[in-house]
């Protein structure tokens, strides 16, 4: 953890160093980067439940059945 820290630590002393303009540049940079790497995620995780769909792995029933399964 501390290794972490520390790491985090100089990242954040690099960006200090930069101008105000470039440490605007780098958070839209990391803004976008962090949506794109969401949006892989959720592709997968779409992708997943489709397979799953398809395959028959899907459960349907009311909410009340579900907590009935759960007591079970």
């Amino acid at each position: 953890m501390t290794e972490k820290i520390s790491t985090l630590q100089q990242a954040l002393d690099v960006v200090e160093a930069l101008d105000p303009d470039e440490q605007a540049i780098l958070i839209n940079i990391i803004s976008k980067r962090l949506s794109k790497e969401r949006r892989n995620e959720l592709l997968k995780e779409v992708a997943q439940a489709r397979h799953d769909y398809q395959e028959g792995n899907i459960k349907q029933g009311s909410v009340a059945d579900f907590m009935a399964e759960l007591d079970e």
